[in-house]
């Protein structure tokens, strides 16, 4: 049998608070972890400031202040589990070290997702999505290497293939091109659920990230590089948050957050090697366990609906940070010349693609493409991290 997590009993919510002793958790070591153990932190790190964000909305909107105060208990412990989860980043990597690891997690998290999806359309934009990043990885692994003079494979390791992806110039789209169609919720599988709540945190934190640290460095093709990668994630938050079914409650949202990070905190718990990270996932699942039964019991009291209504009976099997190459290579091979137009996909660059494309570069080459020139001045090629075997140059390849 499967893990179920509504059968299982949590800490009570009167014994959760931590003092700052227990809050102080010990980093990972940045050169001797699995950076897949950087993924994971990064990962819950978004989950976990999604439930805080969305916890606050709720709060805003919600007239019942017995219903405000419950908010605001779960809502404070939520802020300690975020602080000790993004805590376990190493204070010795630099930003363009993190921003690296950040893409990692966009390329192999949002890999993993498409792979698995049941709906041909949530899939659909999970690839689409994911070339995007990737192409952001293989932008920042060339500033890297021309500002700190390091190589991103010292941060993915060999887990993660850095080349050019779908060309970063060509992900700036007319909003109204991001916008996709939600899915159903009243016929969804439980697991799409948690696949659009879960890429959509993740891009929804990575956004913010660079929103926030982008001005702090000196070098301005730096600064310009974070700026339009910045651009390009509030693109993909409205991509992915746009998959959600506007239709569902407030209290259906909150049940289904809180059973998302049950599944995620098991799904890293059945996986981590650092016993030290290992223990803080525990101990925040059993957190969550007390935030679903809540969240349930508030479902029953005001939206009148059982939690088995919109849940599956058991979790899913585990989401699992893994190789995504061969998936990966295939989408460059069949996907790399797609763009967006209304809610679906086209190959060509119809008008409207065309004429956002001349506003927003102005008739100027981006700063994506800037700094792969600099950085061939500098070093006299590219810098990439690729497995054995021949693969096309998809960074020559031109939209029709």
């Amino acid at each position: 049998m499967g893990f179920n997590p509504l059968e299982h009993q949590g800490i009570p919510l009167d014994r959760q608070l931590r003092n700052w002793r227990e809050l102080d958790v010990e980093p990972v070591d940045p050169d001797r972890g699995d950076p897949y153990t950087r993924c994971r932190i990064i990962t819950m790190n978004g989950i976990e400031a999604e439930a805080i964000l969305f916890n606050r909305q709720f709060a805003r909107h919600c007239p019942d202040p017995d219903v405000r105060q419950e908010l605001a208990r779960v809502r404070y412990v939520e802020a300690q589990q975020q602080k000790a989860v993004n805590w376990l980043l190493p204070g010795l990597a630099s930003v363009l070290e993190t921003t690296i690891a950040y893409e990692q997690v966009a390329v192999d998290l949002t890999g993993w997702v498409a792979r698995h999806e049941p709906d041909p359309y949530l899939r659909q934009a999970y690839e689409f999505g994911v070339l995007e990043d990737f192409d952001h990885l293989y932008r920042y692994a060339n500033l890297y290497e021309m500002i700190e003079h390091r190589k991103a494979e010292s941060v993915v390791g060999q887990l993660t293939e850095v080349m050019p992806g779908r060309p970063t110039k060509f992900h700036h789209r007319d909003p109204v091109d991001n916008v996709r169609e939600p899915y159903d919720r009243t016929a969804a599988d439980p697991l799409s659920r948690l696949h659009a709540l879960t890429i959509m945190s993740a891009e929804q934190q990575t956004m913010n990230f660079y929103m926030n640290v982008g001005p702090q460095y000196m070098e301005p093709i730096a600064r310009q590089l974070y700026q339009e990668i910045a651009l390009i994630e509030e693109e993909h938050v409205t991509h992915y948050e746009s998959l959600v079914d506007p239709g569902e409650t407030w209290w259906e949202q909150l049940v289904t957050h809180e059973y998302n990070e049950c599944y995620l905190y098991h799904s890293f718990l059945e996986q981590e090697p650092d016993a030290k990270v290992r223990a803080v996932w525990e101990l925040h699942l059993n957190m969550e366990l007390e935030h679903l039964r809540i969240a349930c019991d508030l479902l029953r009291r005001h939206d009148g609906r059982e939690p088995g209504e919109l849940l599956a009976p058991e979790l899913p099997n585990v989401l699992t940070f893994e190789e995504n190459k061969r998936f990966v290579r295939g989408l460059l091979d069949t996907q790399i010349d797609l763009t967006t137009l209304g809610t679906g996909y086209v190959r060509d660059a119809h008008e409207r693609f065309q004429r956002f494309q001349e506003l927003i570069h102005g008739g100027e080459e981006p700063p994506s493409e800037r700094v792969m020139a600099r950085h061939r001045e500098q070093f006299g090629g590219e810098y990439r991290l690729e497995s054995e075997g021949p693969h096309p140059d998809v960074a020559s390849r031109e939209r029709n």
